[in-house]
């Protein structure tokens, strides 16, 4: 658990697509730890409202959103229902993505559908659900939104070319909704997160290999769920208040982006 104590999360809205699973779950999880109120946006309703009766078991507030972050239509609805429940959004964590069950291969035998998905979720998702909270920030003249890359970026890793593309296009994405929205006291970080194991499967990276790509890093131990929780915490926190359009890598020192 990450020890440190953030007074200024408490009572802060914070949207974490994809939050029904894994990293997105665990961000959830420490947020509301912090008094902050997660919004699980999540495709899948049922994993959703598991996380929502987890944190609510514990003490702590949360709601869960059915959201779809390819389609415009539900990422502004998504916007809608939060702003409606709780008449502010503070945070935006652009975590949902096509991932952990995608074909690993050349890039010339992917199929061209997992080639469009990857860029529907990943690119259009992270768009769409930034340009429909962008407006309540404004309003109140403050607002974080935290994109996630991957270390694979830097790493170049072989036979993910549709995921690794459409990762790479969130460094650009982030720099420029920076330089956009600074005059609202809105900031945007990048998170650039290293192999972790959650609890989804992954068919296409065994426990071995996870193994030895902890290997390869310089701090060659694996990393936990509640250390990369801990960076999102801090960039929606006032101690980030004068950084923008940075990438934060938490890697082990497996690539130096």
């Amino acid at each position: 658990m990450p020890t440190a104590q953030y007074s200024s999360l408490k009572d802060r809205v914070v949207i974490i697509t994809g939050g029904g699973q894994a990293l997105g779950r665990a961000y959830a999880h420490e947020f509301a730890a912090q008094g902050a109120i997660p919004v699980i946006a999540e495709l899948d309703e049922q994993n959703g409202e598991r996380v929502v009766r987890e944190i609510e078991q514990k003490g702590g507030r949360a709601m869960s959103v059915r959201t779809d972050v390819a389609i415009e239509a539900e990422a502004n609805s998504m916007a809608e229902t939060a702003l409606s429940a709780y008449g502010r959004i503070d945070c935006l964590i652009n975590n949902a993505a096509v991932f952990s069950r995608i074909t690993i291969a050349p890039f010339w035998e992917l199929p061209v559908e997992e080639w469009q998905s990857a860029m529907r979720v990943n690119i259009d998702g992270a768009f769409f659900c930034s340009r429909a909270v962008v407006p309540a920030m404004q309003e109140r003249r403050w607002g974080r939104i935290i994109n996630i890359a991957s270390t694979t970026v830097p790493t170049g890793r072989p036979n993910y070319l549709h995921y690794i593309t459409s990762k790479s296009a969130m460094i650009g994405m982030t720099r420029s909704m920076a330089r956009e929205l600074g005059e609202w006291n809105i900031t945007a970080h990048l998170f650039m997160p290293g192999a972790v194991e959650t609890e989804v499967e992954r068919p296409s990276v065994s426990g071995v290999m996870f193994e030895n790509l902890a290997k390869q890093q310089a701090v060659q131990r694996p990393a936990t769920m509640e250390e990369y929780a801990g960076f999102m915490l801090f960039l929606c926190s006032d101690d980030a208040e004068f950084t923008t359009g940075q990438t934060f890598a938490a890697n082990g020192g497996i690539a130096f982006p």
